[in-house]
């Protein structure tokens, strides 16, 4: 790793939770982290209750697009974070992978996405625990 890892968090859409988990990692880590996020089928924009529930904690993601997941930009993350894309997500040798299995909120209002968002921060905040001693 760089002297700043840079941590990958890719959906189908990148429209809500890989989204969501780039908020918060921005928000937690500040610049010490290098955040990224895509998908391998881009949505036109990102879910309006992700950004709702964002919103909701002070994290404004409304600057945001969903990207297509790059070949580059893949094989130059530290960390690779799944999310439910399964197959669809490429895999890279010596790459340190996690798979979150999280609910999709597509479709789902803001008291539905509000579980995922919590559950999201959990899981960014025990990873940046992981990523700190090598920061």
């Amino acid at each position: 790793m760089s002297d700043k890892p840079s941590v990958l968090f890719v959906c189908v859409h990148n429209a809500g939770r890989s989204q969501m988990a780039a908020g918060w990692l921005r928000h937690l880590a500040g610049d010490t982290v290098e955040v990224r996020s895509a998908g391998g089928a881009p949505a036109d924009q990102i879910n309006p209750a992700a950004v709702e529930a964002m919103r909701e904690v002070g994290i404004d993601i409304t600057d945001q697009t969903p990207k297509l997941l790059e070949y580059e930009t893949a094989e130059s993350s530290d960390v690779i974070v799944t999310m439910g894309c399964g197959d669809a997500c490429p895999v890279f040798p010596g790459k340190r992978y996690e798979d979150w299995k999280l609910e999709d909120p597509a479709g789902k209002g803001v008291d539905a996405v509000r579980p995922i968002r919590d559950e999201i921060r959990t899981r960014v905040e025990r990873l940046l625990t992981e990523l700190r001693p090598t920061a």
